[in-house]
C-alpha cells in the first residue's frame, strides 16, 4: 500500500517525466540488483540529517524521492522500515503542512512505518513522531495532527531521547489555539529535558543543540508576545549558531518580524520579515520560512 501511494505521489507532483523516468529505472534497479544494505542507509541518513539543515526544500525533495523509489523494494528486510520511516519524514518536511494532505500523510506513513521496524528499542518511533510534531506546530498546521503525533511519542517513552521535539510541537500548538498556560509549562517541561537530553551535534536534524533549542523557544514566546523572553531567547540562540547555517539566522529574524507586528507595527514587522527572507539566496529557502512570513503577514 505504502509503495503504490508513493507512486501515486510522484505522479501527482508535477516532476518533469524524464526524472520520473529515471525515479523508476532507480527502483527496478534496485529490485533487480540489490540496493544498499542496512549500515549504507544509516550512512546516508546521516549525511541527509547535516543536507537538511542547509540545503532547500526542492533540492532536499528531489535527492530523497529517488531514495525512497530504492528503499520501498527492500522492505523485506524489517530492519530497513526504520530507515524508510526517518526518509519518509524528510521527505514530508519538503510539503507545507497547511497543504492539509501531503505533509500529514506522509508524516502518518513515517509513524506506522516505524511500527513495522525490527531495530530494537523505541528510539525511532519517538524521534520520527516527535519530529512530526515540532514540524506541524512550529509550522503553525493541522496543529490536532501534531497533538496527536507529540502525545503518542510522550507514550512511547519516559527517556527523554526524541522527547523535546514532541514536547515543542505542542506547546506551539497550544500558543497558537491562546493557551499561553499549557504553552508555558510545556516550554518549562522541554528545558527540563534538554538538561538531560541537549545534543553537543551542531548541525544534524537528529540533534537539538542550545541554539536549536532557543530557536523553538524564540518563535514560541513570539507568538504568546512575550518580547523580552523571545528576545532573550534569539540572542541566545545566535550566539551559538553556527555560521554555515544561515536560513536559522533568517528564522530569527521572520520571529522579530513576528514580534513587531504583533505590537502592531504591522507593516514594519512585514518589511523587517522580507527584508530577511530576501537577503537569504533562494536556494537557500524553506516552505516553512514561507509559512512564516505569511503568518507575520496576517
Amino acid at each position: 500500500m505504502m509503495r503504490r501511494t508513493f507512486l501515486t505521489d510522484v505522479a501527482g507532483t508535477a516532476i518533469a517525466p524524464v526524472v520520473t523516468s529515471d525515479l523508476l529505472a532507480r527502483g527496478f534497479a534496485a529490485r533487480l540488483n540489490g540496493g544498499p544494505d542496512v549500515e549504507e542507509w544509516e550512512a546516508k541518513l546521516a549525511a541527509y540529517g547535516t543536507d537538511y539543515m542547509s540545503m532547500g526544500a526542492a533540492d532536499i525533495q528531489r535527492s530523497v524521492a529517488g531514495e525512497l523509489v530504492v528503499i520501498q523494494q527492500q522492505l523485506e528486510q524489517p530492519r530497513l522500515w526504520s530507515a524508510a520511516a526517518r526518509l519518509m519524514t524528510l521527505h514530508a518536511k519538503t510539503f507545507p503542512g497547511s497543504d492539509g494532505s501531503a505533509a500529514v500523510r506522509w508524516y502518518r506513513m513515517a509513524a506506522t512505518a516505524t511500527d513495522q521496524s525490527t531495530d530494537p528499542g523505541v528510539r525511532v518511533r519517538v524521534w520520527v513522531r516527535g519530529r512530526a510534531a515540532i514540524a506541524l506546530g512550529y509550522e503553525g498546521a493541522s496543529l490536532g495532527v501534531a497533538d496527536v503525533l507529540a502525545d503518542q511519542a510522550l507514550s512511547l517513552s519516559d527517556r527523554p531521547l526524541g522527547l523535546l521535539n514532541a514536547v515543542y510541537g505542542k506547546a506551539h500548538a497550544a500558543a497558537l489555539r491562546g493557551d499561553r498556560a499549557t504553552a508555558m509549562d510545556l516550554d518549562a517541561r522541554g528545558r527540563r529535558i534538554f538538561d538531560t537530553a541537549g545534543s553537543h551535534e551542531q548541525a544534524s536534524d537528529y540533534a537539538v543543540p542550545w541554539w536549536r533549542l532557543n530557536v523553538f523557544r524564540s518563535l514560541l514566546l513570539a507568538r504568546l508576545g512575550d518580547e523580552r523572553a523571545a528576545t532573550e531567547a534569539q540572542d541566545q540562540a545566535l550566539a551559538e549558531l553556527p555560521a554555515s547555517l544561515p536560513r536559522f539566522a533568517t528564522h530569527l529574524e521572520l520571529h522579530r518580524g513576528l514580534m513587531l507586528a504583533r505590537s502592531g507595527d504591522r507593516a514594519g514587522g512585514i518589511a523587517h520579515a522580507t527584508t530577511a527572507m530576501n537577503a537569504l539566496p533562494p536556494e537557500k529557502h524553506s516552505l516553512t520560512l514561507r509559512m512564516l512570513l505569511a503568518e507575520i503577514q496576517a
